[in-house]
Parts: structure tokens; C-alpha cells; sequence
């Protein structure tokens, strides 16, 4: 079994949006509401914890802090430390599924970490001052994504690191590669999209619409109010 930390702490500035992104309505729901469907409805997952911006509530909500890393650590300090296993999902990717939650729980089995992630299909340049400096070769890239699952003693280990530190990270995963730990890859799906921009919205409203119209009560027939 693992335990859940969902990030919606984030103030998403890029969505042009009023207040928080993850409470940002979407296909008439709070965002946050959909990756919190499925979380509770996932077999492994035993309890979730969110991570919520200062004086926002949320059900199971703690504080987020500066970074979307030490979110995490708040979150992981409130989780219950009866569970070995920890699953971190970012509420800006409303579509994830339960099938895709079960498969990166079942893939940490090997590793100290696992992240969700689609292979690259545009052709990446490396570019400094505008210049391209060369052509990566695509087919050892994969885009990143969340549920991110990790062993609990590592992730606990690499969020003890300054804030400086934490800050600079763009994902928990990346701070277990640069402690030495092995990271392994669980294929997702593209719709599970990250909503950034007014763009990235609208197109998560149009999934997750025919999302719900084909499977009456949402994820796996499960609502929260």
C-alpha cells in the first residue's frame, strides 16, 4: 500500500488564472478534484494527503510551502508513516487514471523511484543564446510526468536537503538521481496532460468531459463534493 501526496499548492500564474490553479474550475469542478477521485479510488493507495497554498481548505489539506518540494515535504510530514511507499501527483494533471496509478505503485519494485513518462516525438535542439548547439537524439528521451512513486526513506532523505536546493528542483525524481538512487520509467498516456496555460485548460475540459459522458460518475464512478 502507499500513500498519497497530492501538490496543489501551486499559484500558476502561466493560467492567468484568478487565485490557485488547482482551484481553478474545470468541467464544473475544482481541478484538484479529479486527481483526488482517482487517488481515492486506487486500490494501493491507502490514504491522500494535500498539499493546499496558505489559508486555502481542502479534505485531508496541509500547507504547501515556498517550493513545489518542500510542498512535499509538508505534505510527507503529515502523511501517515505506516506506509513505506509514497506516490507523489501534481493536481495540474487532472486526467490521471487509476490504471496508471496502479501500474507506477507496481513498478517501484526494483528501484528507488519511478516516474510516469511518454516517450519525446518532436525532434529536441540544444540551443544557447539562440544558437543550436546540436540535435538530441529522441529516442532516449521521455517527457516526465507525475504519479512519481517512491521508497519512503529516500524521498524523506532527499527533501531534508536545504530549501535552496528543493527550490531548485523541477521534479522529486530529480533529486533522487542526483542522491544516486535509480529511477525507473512507467509509460503514460499523452492525455495525461500537465494544465499550464488557458490552452491546456480548455483541452483538459474537452477530456474530461467525454471522460465523464462515457463512464457515468466520473473515475470509476466515484465523486467528491
Amino acid at each position: 500500500m502507499a500513500v498519497a501526496l497530492l501538490v496543489a499548492a501551486g499559484r500558476g500564474e502561466r493560467l492567468c488564472a484568478s487565485g490557485p490553479k488547482a482551484f481553478v474550475t474545470v468541467a464544473g469542478r475544482p481541478l484538484y478534484a479529479w486527481s483526488l477521485d482517482a487517488l481515492r479510488a486506487a486500490p494501493s493507495v491507502s490514504e491522500v494527503v494535500v498539499a493546499v497554498p496558505e489559508g486555502v481548505e481542502a479534505p485531508g489539506g496541509v500547507a504547501g510551502g515556498a517550493s513545489r518540494s518542500e510542498s512535499v515535504r509538508n505534505a510527507l510530514a503529515a502523511a501517515p508513516a505506516a506506509e513505506d511507499v509514497v506516490l507523489v501527483h501534481d493536481a495540474a494533471r487532472p486526467l490521471v487514471t487509476v490504471e496508471l496509478i496502479e501500474a507506477c505503485v507496481a513498478g517501484l519494485e526494483g528501484f528507488d523511484a519511478v516516474v510516469a513518462a511518454t516517450p519525446v516525438t518532436d525532434t529536441v535542439k540544444e540551443a544557447v543564446d539562440g544558437i543550436v548547439s546540436r540535435t538530441l537524439d529522441r529516442r532516449a528521451l521521455w517527457s516526465v510526468q507525475t504519479p512519481q512513486v517512491f521508497r519512503r526513506p529516500m524521498l524523506e532523505r532527499v527533501l531534508s536537503q536545504p530549501a535552496e536546493v528543493l527550490a531548485a528542483a523541477t521534479d522529486d525524481a530529480g533529486l533522487v538521481e542526483a542522491f544516486g538512487g535509480r529511477v525507473g520509467i512507467v509509460p503514460a498516456p499523452p492525455e495525461n496532460l500537465k494544465v499550464t496555460t488557458p490552452v491546456d485548460l480548455r483541452l483538459a475540459e474537452l477530456l474530461l468531459r467525454r471522460r465523464d459522458a462515457n463512464h457515468v460518475g466520473g473515475v470509476d464512478g466515484t465523486h467528491i463534493s
